[in-house]
């Protein structure tokens, strides 16, 4: 038995109850084989055991008042996973589906993710079953306060500095970082994602849409193909979804769906970014008002399926919202590339099939690492006190994008997989984490 494999077995023995924290390592040892037969020090210093296994696991209550004065409880993750390249960095969900599972599953993402950014941030995630939908501000203020109170002892500017993610935006961010600078008395940049006013960065609202396009434009050039008057289809509607739609469409693509919990919208004409933001980010709402600004446009109920005929698919959602079913849909419908702008969007199953269909096919821990990278570039700015142009920004991530995709295609073609980002990613990722481990000593 391979190296690997016996490794798999341990974490599957250790981690019964945690079927997407498995998937990410499954599908992360099956591409590092050939690593692991070139380089014997890897496994003689047990990397492996040591990297799926978080240095750091974080459990607690969070309780609460509703705006009823009844007392609400809730579960608090945060997985500090690996600190080897740099403090520790990852979002919070906060979501009903959120358990220690997906979130380690996220975590262990998180540092080959962060990794391929080239900055020096480790890995780490948290959240809560927590859902701020329907709740009133006082409510989510009440929440995020008592969620601090427990969270600040653990994190740190140069400990562990965690961001937003789904149901994690600037309101929740805002009240977050309040009470951590009322517990520590100290001002420092400890969460990103933050306000313009109080140390936010320029362009990391826009960072995971506009990286995940930088990152589609530049494997399309290195295959000669011209993103403009391209077709795309993008799932979800938050925050990734809408501002991909945005870049595609400043890069002459053409952007046909969005998709949300209940239902999905089609847009021959393309979708309106301006009425999307407006419905998600200023009412709350569901897609289904979209037909208010778009008469023509349909909207379906359901989940979507990806059905609509297009060049290029944007997975912008949750966890294996892709599956088979949908993957054949868009290789009938000639599809030729993939690029995951959420995390783990597409099932190893629907991703094998991609990869055998000539699908160009570019992973989560890849292609959404802009809003990481963006995120690091942040913190660079606050330990600066210092604050960088739109501009400079957008700049830089549009580099490291670029210089992600360099690696992951060098990387899949020195070891043999030349077109395999999947491989190229994890190998890219997981090289520069475990030689930093090994120089590190036994920690």
């Amino acid at each position: 038995m391979s190296y690997a494999s016996e490794v798999l077995e341990k974490v599957i023995e250790k981690n019964p109850a945690q079927p997407e924290f498995v998937q990410a390592v499954k599908e992360v040892l099956e591409s590092l084989e050939p690593v692991f037969e070139a380089n014997p020090q890897y496994q003689s210093e047990a990397i492996l055991e040591r990297i799926t296994e978080p240095e750091r696991q974080l459990m607690f209550r969070v309780p609460w008042v509703d705006d009823n004065g009844k007392i609400q409880v809730n579960r608090g993750f945060r997985i500090q996973f690996n600190s080897a390249i740099g403090p520790y960095k990852g979002g919070l969900r906060l979501h009903p589906s959120v358990n220690l599972g997906i979130i380690k599953f996220l975590g262990f993402e998180q540092i080959f993710k962060n990794s391929l950014t080239g900055l020096p941030i480790g890995g780490g995630k948290g959240g809560s079953d927590f859902d701020p939908k329907g709740k009133s501000d006082r409510e989510v203020m009440a929440f995020c306060q008592s969620f601090m109170t427990e969270l600040f002892r653990h994190i740190g500017a140069d400990t562990d500095v965690p961001a937003g993610d789904i149901g994690t935006g600037a309101r929740e961010i805002g009240y977050l970082f309040g009470q951590y600078k009322r517990l520590k008395n100290c001002y420092e940049g400890v969460l990103t994602g933050k306000g313009l006013t109080y140390g936010g960065s320029l362009a990391r609202t826009e960072a995971t849409g506009y990286g995940l396009l930088y990152m589609t434009e530049a494997l399309l050039k290195d295959h000669d193909i011209d993103i403009k008057g391209k077709t795309v289809c993008v799932s979800g509607a938050g925050n990734v979804a809408i501002y991909a739609t945005q870049k595609a469409q400043q890069l002459g693509a053409n952007v046909v769906t969005l998709a949300d919990s209940t239902g999905w919208i089609y847009d021959a004409e393309g979708i309106d970014v301006d009425a999307v933001k407006e419905i998600k980010e200023v009412k709350r709402a569901r897609l289904s008002e979209y037909k208010n600004y778009r008469p023509n446009a349909e909207y379906h109920e359901g989940k979507f399926m990806w059905t609509i005929p297009c060049d290029i698919a944007l997975p912008c959602a949750t966890q294996n919202e892709l599956d088979v079913e949908a993957a054949q849909n868009l290789i009938k419908n000639g599809v030729i590339a993939v690029c995951e702008g959420a995390n783990m969007p597409t099932t190893l199953e629907a991703t094998k099939l991609f990869q055998s269909s000539n699908v160009m096919f570019v992973p989560g821990k890849a292609a959404n690492a802009g809003g990481v990278a963006t995120s690091a570039l942040e913190m660079s700015q606050n330990s600066q006190r210092l604050s960088w142009t739109f501009e400079e920004v957008d700049s830089k991530l549009k580099d490291i994008m670029y210089n992600i995709y360099n690696n992951i295609a060098d990387a899949a073609k020195k070891y043999g997989m030349e077109g395999n980002y999947v491989a190229g990613a994890n190998i890219a990722g997981f090289v520069k984490v475990a030689d930093t481990m090994i120089a590190q000593g036994v920690v």
